[in-house]
């Protein structure tokens, strides 16, 4: 038997937390290992037990939950944790800052808890939870509003040089919000070609997951928001 997927929540509602703990510590295949009423001691809890998955409130005291997760995930963590965001707060800046400072995705509090389970579980698996209408509603806007100057460079420079045509286009399709499958259907390839393709691209790209691929992906103007 596998072991657990070791969770620890950040949330400042007592109720709240009080409900995830009893959701997560339900399933046969997860164990609360922590929880933290405000974002400092959130992240001295998770440096200190290392859990597979951070199920983290946007809006807390001390530290808030973006800052939190920029700590515990942003691109100068050596050793980033998986953060899943889950807040009631479904406002576009929100959506972008979180995926922006390095969490592996967003829900939002209204979930049903299946899909909030389903969640952890994706993100403990090392896939981004990302719903195609956040990727090209939000991060798309949002990225394209903030990308930097270097996204006029010429096609073969800049961060996206090292990939081949083919990787380039799979993460165009990544960009916009299709799955594997819809992929290789699209591509008339197989779903395990489409896997190495993604790994290729995060790979070459340094990049830990579809998420932080799609924000690059609009940073860099290879795709642009509709």
């Amino acid at each position: 038997m596998n072991a657990p997927i070791r969770v620890v929540v950040c949330e400042d509602q007592a109720l709240v937390r009080a409900g995830y703990v009893t959701i997560f510590d339900a399933q046969p295949d997860m164990e609360v290992v922590g929880e933290a009423a405000d974002g400092e001691a959130g992240v001295a809890l998770v440096e200190r037990v290392r859990p597979d998955v951070v199920v983290m409130d946007i809006h807390m005291p001390a530290l808030d939950g973006i800052e939190a997760t920029r700590r515990l995930a942003g691109p100068d963590v050596v050793n980033p944790s998986k953060v899943l965001v889950v807040t009631t707060f479904n406002l576009d800046e929100y959506v972008y800052e979180a995926l922006r400072a390095g969490a592996s995705g967003f829900m939002l509090k209204d979930a049903p808890p299946a899909e909030l389970i389903a969640g952890v579980r994706t993100v403990a698996a090392g896939e981004a939870l990302l719903a195609p209408a956040v990727t090209r509603q939000l991060i798309g806007r949002y990225a394209f509003r903030l990308r930097p100057v270097e996204e006029e460079a010429p096609a073969g420079s800049g961060p996206l040089s090292a990939l081949t045509n083919r990787e380039r286009e799979v993460l165009t399709l990544i960009a916009d919000g299709l799955s594997n499958a819809e992929i290789a259907g699209k591509l008339v390839i197989s779903h395990e070609t489409v896997k190495t393709y993604v790994s290729r691209i995060l790979t070459k790209l340094d990049l830990r997951d579809r998420v932080q691929a799609v924000v690059l992906a609009y940073r860099t103007g290879l795709v642009s928001p509709r």
